[in-house]
């Protein structure tokens, strides 16, 4: 992939990973990208570099040479964020050259010195501090913390209007063909909204109420164009991700999706068999649901479709006097992204002994989930036709509690 030219003397550098987990354990069906930015005034700046997962920057150099700019005569270092797929390519940089200085907040430079052993050429900045490159091109930076660890900043180019965001404002999914917001078909837009999604569910999730006051920060700056370090750049409506992750946000903490989520599992077909009941009833009623059985889907699944749905559906069988493991693990990961305020009902089934309800409660208490549960119901062996009618009777009322909602 060759740079490709945002403005006069700004460039965006990408690379594609492919196959691997997100953090160590988000999947990623789409892949993703990578993005740096190159800032060309009379003095030369890199905006959150990249490596590849191993920490080995060929590709970034590559870019580089494709600049006809040799690293060694990069002046600055601006790091929007330290988390290593973004930091990482420092190590061998610094190999290259010392002549440089690292630009970031105060927390990050302890994160600096943590990684890489940095603490001298470093300069700490803060919200509304400049750095003047010459040739009319000024970096601004605005501290955007805990988006989504605490280090973050975005950095505004002045001339161009060019907001560098990092992670704030990314998606999941690799470049190929399509680089810019205006070039997307609507297929394109498709995809673009289930890898948004799944990012912002498995990464950004968690600080979804610090993300909304970075969001305020990014709508006072006015971009002409948002450039993150993970997907496309938005040149010709930067205002629609604005909007786009408002909406995610009221995802996460209003939960206003819409959509309703069935997690679910089954040792032996029993649970399965009402499972089954329900969706046909859900496909009758014309709901757009997610039927995800666990253990087999991921818990990045489990995350990305919760987020979009403002009503939960939990069946799971009883499994040594608690809830069916698989199950209890995802609930427990959605409490730690923090999706609460859910509607929600459970059933299931067990055999000498139940077991399900307490530690459904024990998860929402634990996680302050504050979901609005239906009365749930648990049958005993296999559902029978009255079993099945009043599981049933707790989906049309859980219906009914998101109708309201909505």
């Amino acid at each position: 992939m060759k740079p490709i030219k945002l403005s006069e003397g700004i460039y965006k550098l990408t690379a594609n990973v492919e196959g691997l987990l997100f953090e160590g354990m988000w999947d990623m069906p789409r892949d993703a990208a990578v993005n740096s930015y190159i800032v060309k005034g009379d003095k030369t700046a890199i905006i959150d570099g990249f490596c590849d997962w191993d920490g080995v920057p060929e590709k970034l150099f590559e870019l580089l040479e494709a600049l006809e700019i040799d690293p060694a005569t990069i002046d600055y270092l601006v790091v929007n964020h330290m988390e290593p797929d973004h930091s990482g390519w420092i190590r061998d940089f610094k190999g290259i050259s010392e002549d440089f200085e690292v630009v970031l907040t105060k927390k990050a430079a302890a994160l600096m010195k943590a990684y890489y052993g940095q603490e001298e050429g470093v300069r700490i900045v803060k919200t509304g501090d400049r750095l003047d490159l010459g040739g009319g091109k000024v970096l601004e930076f605005h501290e955007a913390p805990n988006v989504h660890w605490p280090e973050t900043m975005m950095t505004l180019e002045k001339e161009s209007g060019t907001l560098f965001s990092c992670d704030m404002f990314g998606a999941f999914g690799k470049l190929e063909q399509v680089h810019f917001d205006d070039e997307m078909t609507a297929q394109d837009r498709l995809v673009f909204e289930e890898e948004g999604l799944r990012y912002f569910a498995n990464v950004m999730a968690t600080f979804s109420s610090q993300v909304k006051k970075a969001i305020t920060v990014a709508e006072n700056l006015g971009p002409a164009v948002i450039a993150p370090g993970h997907g496309i750049v938005w040149r010709q409506n930067p205002g629609e991700i604005i909007e786009t992750y408002k909406r995610y946000v009221d995802y996460a903490l209003e939960a206003t999706g819409g959509d309703v989520t069935l997690l679910w599992g089954s040792m032996y077909g029993r649970t399965e068999e009402a499972v089954r009941r329900v969706e046909a009833l859900l496909e009758a009623r014309g709901v757009r649901y997610h039927s995800l059985q666990l253990p087999q889907t991921t818990f990045g699944e489990v995350l990305t479709r919760v987020l979009s749905s403002s009503g939960v559906i939990v069946a799971a069988p009883t499994y040594e006097y608690q809830m069916f493991p698989p199950v209890a693990m995802a609930l427990e990961e959605i409490g730690r992204k923090k999706l609460c305020g859910r509607k929600a009902f459970s059933f299931g089934s067990y055999g000498w002994a139940t077991g399900t309800e307490r530690e459904l409660e024990e998860i929402m208490t634990r996680y302050r989930m504050k979901w609005e549960f239906v009365p749930g119901f648990v049958f005993n062996g296999r559902a029978g036709e009255e079993d099945l009618t009043t599981i049933e009777a707790g989906i049309e009322a859980l219906l009914d509690k998101v109708r309201q909602e909505g």
